[in-house]
């Protein structure tokens, strides 16, 4: 009786976070085409205030790589009513924090606060998108910036070229931009004339190219009268063209080798070129990453670092994107493990999900992962804005921040089955020997 009680118990733990993880928001759109969605939550006096801009690396032209990236940190210079190099001076005097991010398919920039400065944050975001001061002084100061921000991340950074994309994407894509790194070239931006930022501002930082959330300790109606007021008046801009560019499949190996100075133990990585984020298949590839590399009982690490002792570390994970996406896998070699060997090994592996259906006990386990994860995933107001301005733009479907659980929920075995024999295909890959840099190469 007791095992049975507090077995019901724990359901009803379960049942009650996944109810208490419901988000619920309020979206409409400006007569501008600014899309905003607002998130009321009064149990703690914090509220986010975030704008995120369908505009990534994707969108540059070409020679003019890393502009996405760049007015990440050239939108933080100052305003016409923002002097230079005050923006984080006032988001820090009046208790909040701020920042900013890009992927190939967007650009956030957000702010929290105490709620009493809902208003403060929501006019420098109209700031930012209406006043923004791009000057020469202003270019030149980011542009140093950036160059150290690769130098740190990318250049000198062990694994570099892994972690962001930079020794992946260009064998991986022959036409669609993604093939350049977010972070792009400074030789591009070196080259680039100040009209030309001033004019991929013009072009991208429109409110019809944007969407607005609040989320936090809001009053609905008084926070959309300050929208109103503060975004209302900003015109619109020219509807953007999307980036439309098929790749060919990929039909034969890609064999490669990177070499890195920062490292001294050599890995081998698999990429494989995957379906757009919002295709079914690619939670199912989540799973699959999960089953893989997810913790120490995970089939990956059980066999190759615990059984075997061939390699100090494994990876598995999708790179998820707009129009494609990249799917990881990766082993770093213990001690002198021949690179082969890992091969072989991570073969095996793909080769049993292939092949077999997994347990129903490791599928158990793994919807009981999906699900924590889920109850966990918007635990900030912070998050939640994040999520909320995501799901809206690049999966076109705002509602997914509470029924994306539910398309991990109904995967089955077979499915996981079916996508490791649709996309992990030898024929498909790139294989990257990834290797110290010698003084000879």
């Amino acid at each position: 009786m007791i095992n049975k009680l507090k077995l019901i118990a724990c359901f009803l733990l379960i049942g009650s976070a996944g109810v208490a993880q419901e988000v619920e928001f309020t979206e409409y759109d400006l007569d501008n085409g600014l899309h905003v969605i607002l998130h009321q939550d009064n149990t703690a006096p914090v509220v986010t205030i975030g704008v995120m801009y369908h505009v990534g690396s994707k969108d540059e032209a070409p020679g003019r790589t890393g502009f996405a990236h760049f007015f990440e940190h050239l939108l933080f210079e100052g305003t016409q009513n923002i002097d230079r190099g005050e923006w984080f001076n006032i988001v820090a005097a009046n208790g909040g924090n701020n920042n900013a991010n890009t992927t190939e398919d967007r650009t956030y920039y957000y702010e929290t606060f105490p709620s009493n400065n809902l208003e403060l944050g929501l006019w420098m975001e109209s700031e930012r998108m209406l006043h923004p001061v791009i000057n020469q002084i202003g270019v030149d100061t980011q542009n140093e910036v950036v160059k150290e921000e690769k130098r740190t991340r990318v250049d000198n950074a062990p694994y570099g070229k892994i972690i962001y994309n930079t020794g992946i994407v260009p064998y991986m894509f022959d036409k669609h931009p993604y093939k350049h790194s977010v972070i792009g070239t400074m030789e591009d931006l070196d080259a680039a004339q100040l009209d030309e930022f001033k004019g991929f501002f013009d072009k991208y930082y429109n409110p019809n190219n944007a969407a607005l959330v609040v989320a936090g300790d809001i009053d609905i109606e008084k926070t959309k009268k300050m929208i109103k007021d503060y975004f209302g008046p900003i015109p619109s801009g020219p509807e953007v063209e999307r980036v439309d560019i098929e790749e060919e499949p990929i039909e034969e190996k890609i064999i490669a080798t990177e070499y890195d100075s920062n490292i001294q133990i050599p890995a081998m990585i698999y990429v494989y070129r995957t379906p757009s984020m919002k295709e079914r298949d690619a939670y199912v590839l989540d799973m699959i990453s999960s089953i893989l590399t997810d913790g120490k009982s995970s089939r990956m690490y059980k066999k190759m670092v615990d059984q075997d002792k061939e390699a100090i570390q494994v990876l598995a994970f999708p790179r998820t994107m707009e129009d494609y996406g990249l799917y990881l896998m990766g082993a770093l070699a213990m001690g002198d493990t021949p690179l082969d060997t890992l091969a072989s090994s991570m073969d095996e592996e793909i080769k049993k999900l292939q092949n077999e259906l997994i347990s129903e006990e490791e599928f158990q386990k793994l919807q009981n992962k999906f699900e924590n994860r889920f109850v966990n995933s918007n635990s900030s107001v912070q998050g939640i804005a994040s999520s909320l301005a995501t799901y809206y733009m690049l999966y076109g479907d705002t509602d997914l921040i509470n029924e994306e659980i539910d398309i991990y929920r109904d995967i089955t075995r077979e499915e996981i089955k079916e996508v490791a024999n649709k996309y992990l295909k030898e024929n498909q890959r790139l294989e990257l020997e990834y290797l110290p840099q010698t003084d000879t190469q």
